[in-house]
């Protein structure tokens, strides 16, 4: 039998002491092994993985990436794809191990991926596999592959992973920083944030009047009350980085949160549209 381009048929059972003779691993088995010891945490020692490599007839690379899957019934078939690749599952999920080689690796992911609903981790250390598995399963949990089923890289996410690691950090940040805005109404705070963000990431007014499509003098006024509520904290490089910090996570949380809301609702359009099977029985006989 073949696996990921592999007989599984050993070339002989190696001799135990006394003669005795073990059976060998079923090579499917020894790759998912290898699999769990490369992504447990700790990775295990390299002598063990050396052991699980030669079992597994996977020689180990420098560096990998790894691949979460929502649909697992093409992963053998992606896997021959990709090449030489470890398959197995990690609680529940289909994962995949695939040696990276920089570039040209990056390229055969998008291609073969394409279309797919599925998460790629960050290129790392074979000793941190666990650590780009970790990410892409994040990854795909908070749903950053956009409208249509393609493949999403943690590469191109780290700013919106570091920012969201604690949803609860987000909101400590924003009590201890925005508190200031505290006793306005929710339209005058959502004004005044943007107008903050965009004079922080610009620099100045002009900037944040072009990002804001609004003319620069309401750009100013607006600062003014900014520095009215806080004050010549505004002044202090630290204040000025944690509170562009702490505006830029709001505004990727409720990103996220759109889109997640947004994805219930087309659940909830979809399920109403199916008419259970059992119902459609019963206005048969009911001659309806």
């Amino acid at each position: 039998m073949t696996v990921l381009g592999y007989r599984e048929k050993d070339e002989g059972p190696p001799a135990a002491a006394g003669g005795a003779v073990s059976a060998p691993v079923p090579i499917d088995r020894a790759r998912r092994n290898l699999f769990a010891a490369l992504t447990g945490d700790p990775c295990a020692p390299e002598t063990a993985l050396s052991d699980l490599a030669r079992s597994a007839r996977w020689p180990l690379p420098e560096r990998v990436r790894a691949v979460v899957l929502t649909s697992p019934g093409d992963a053998t078939q992606l896997a021959v794809a990709l090449g030489d690749t470890l398959l197995s599952r990690a609680d529940a999920e289909t994962c995949l191990l695939v040696p990276d080689k920089g570039a040209s690796t990056r390229s055969l992911l998008e291609h073969v991926l394409r279309g797919r609903l599925v998460a790629v981790g960050h290129p790392v250390p074979l000793a941190e596999a666990a650590s780009s598995l970790r990410w892409a399963r994040h990854l795909l949990a908070l749903g950053r592959t956009g409208p249509a089923p393609d493949p999403a890289f943690v590469d191109d996410h780290l700013t919106l992973l570091l920012m969201l690691q604690d949803e609860s950090l987000t909101r400590a940040l924003s009590c201890r920083w925005l508190s200031p805005l505290d006793e306005l109404t929710p339209r005058q705070s959502e004004r005044l944030e943007a107008t903050l963000l965009a004079w922080l990431e610009g620099g100045g007014a002009p900037e944040a009047a072009r990002t804001l499509q609004v003319h620069p003098q309401t750009v100013r006024y607006r600062l003014r009350q900014i520095e009215k509520l806080f004050g010549p904290a505004l002044r202090d490089p630290r204040t000025r980085f944690e509170l562009e910090m702490t505006l830029r996570s709001r505004r990727l949380l409720a990103q996220l949160q759109r889109r997640q809301s947004r994805a219930v609702r087309r659940a909830r359009a979809v399920a109403v549209g199916m008419r259970p099977l059992g119902v459609a029985r019963e206005a048969r006989v009911n001659g309806l």
